[in-house]
């Protein structure tokens, strides 16, 4: 099989690939597994050194990574560079504290001595989606990497120039050169790989439907799992919300990366009192925006990553129309060559409506309108997502108490974004998926989380 990598933004052709052979797969495999038999001996010290060479290697050479993601899946430029900005931000993240969240616990017991150790399962499979290339691969690998694990990747088809550089850096840094190996395959051959006696444990970020399955297959090999899935985001504007500020944050939070975000705002949920003013100024803020050739540093969005994605997008957006849903920016695909789809707004958005139920993942805003904040809540939650939520509101008490107490979702914002960072546990509930990445619980993910108890 061939897999092309496609530039979204004129449809011109960069590279090819040929898919691996059974053959060679099974030997990346091998040599995968007994390298994880020397990496999980080594110390700390020896991972961390290595690991602030990987942050070195994406700094000094950001320019060129950056622009292999916009070629490969668009992302505007200066978007992307803050990507691999990231990437490093986390690689020396966790080069400076996985010792220190894997350290033994001493547990006082009737034992003379008893503690939980932390060790590392071995050969760790992700799946990786596109839209984050390098972030989404990343967030894993460090503290797999760091906890003294190794990994196999099998990134999305689209961004295999981009899998092959990651690949690139991990060896540049010093790593053992089958301590992180990618797989170019099939997507159907993913089950292949997932029942390999090398492989211990699964990372999935993507779909929930490709979450069910890879959960299915991983849990008949009894195969520990950790799954990022999709998401409906709501942003809850309340009536004494900022709406300067929440109007800056929401039109940021929608067209990041062309509105190709998991934990992207999706649903506008607004109390009836201040809609009109949301609606009207939404439209001016998102009108204002540039679309374009992604290499232009004015551009705020670029193509989407395939046009498939935008017709999917586009059909979401004209079923809400003739159910209801009225079209007041955007929602027409632009003529000449590129995915583009321009900034979109729905409103009148109801339960029933793709706008409503789906994850739009694209630049298309749903407002959809509620008559006090008991009724925003319950619309917030009125979803089988659960990645991200935000309210906004000046009584920040208030905010607290929602964020914590009343969304349903695994990370709560209050006045602004949905992000990921270093430092906080990421992660879904419902059909976002389960586990988390980054910070101390990520890294616990896959690790042995041993008890010792000494007579």
């Amino acid at each position: 099989m061939i897999f092309k990598s496609i530039n979204p933004t004129n449809g011109s052709l960069i590279n090819k690939y040929t898919s691996m052979s059974s053959k060679k797969v099974a030997a990346i495999l091998a040599g995968v597994s007994e390298t994880f038999q020397e990496w999980r001996k080594t110390s700390f010290a020896e991972r961390s050194e290595k690991m602030r060479k990987t942050a070195g290697i994406l700094r000094s050479k950001k320019e060129e990574f950056a622009r292999l993601m916009t070629c490969e899946m668009g992302k505007p430029i200066a978007q992307a560079r803050t990507e691999i900005e990231k990437c490093a931000w986390g690689c020396d993240f966790f080069a400076e504290n996985a010792e220190k969240f894997l350290s033994p616990e001493i547990v006082p017991t009737d034992a003379a001595k008893s503690y939980v150790a932390y060790t590392p399962l071995g050969v760790v499979l992700a799946i990786m989606p596109w839209n984050f290339p390098f972030w989404q691969v990343f967030r894993f690998a460090a503290p797999a990497i760091m906890a003294g694990n190794a990994v196999v990747l099998k990134h999305a088809s689209n961004v295999s120039g981009c899998a092959l550089a990651i690949e690139g850096i991990f060896r540049d840094a010093g790593f053992p050169k089958n301590l992180f190996r990618t797989l170019l395959i099939a997507a159907k051959d993913t089950g292949k790989i997932i029942d390999h006696p090398a492989v211990c444990a699964v990372t999935l970020t993507g779909s929930t439907p490709a979450g069910r399955s890879v959960a299915a297959k991983a849990g008949a090999a009894l195969k520990k799992t950790v799954l990022e899935l999709g998401g409906s985001d709501p942003y809850v504007i309340l009536a004494d919300a900022d709406l300067n500020q929440a109007l800056e944050t929401c039109v940021f939070a929608k067209l990041l990366n062309t509105g190709q975000s998991c934990v992207a705002a999706k649903r506008f949920i607004v109390v009836e009192s201040i809609r009109k003013e949301f609606e009207k100024r939404l439209g001016e803020k998102m009108s204002g925006k540039k679309m374009g050739d992604p290499f232009d540093e004015a551009v705020s969005l670029g193509p989407l990553a395939r046009p498939d994605l935008r017709e999917e997008l586009h059909r979401q957006v004209v079923k809400s129309v003739k159910k209801g849903a009225k079209l007041i920016l955007g929602g027409k695909i632009p003529e000449g060559k590129g995915a583009f789809y321009p900034p979109t707004i729905l409103t009148k958005v109801k339960k029933g409506m793709p706008a409503y139920d789906e994850e739009l993942f694209g630049p298309v805003a749903s407002i959809i309108s509620v008559k006090d904040e008991k009724e925003a809540i319950r619309v917030a939650n009125d979803t089988p997502f659960g990645l991200g939520a935000a309210v906004f509101t000046t009584d920040i008490t208030k905010g607290e108490h929602i964020a914590t107490d009343e969304l349903e979702a695994g990370n709560c914002f209050v006045n602004t974004h949905v992000k990921s960072d270093p430092r906080l546990p990421f992660g879904g509930i419902k059909q976002s998926g389960y586990g988390r990445e980054l910070s101390s619980f990520g890294i616990r993910e896959f690790v042995n989380i041993k008890t010792v108890y000494i007579k």
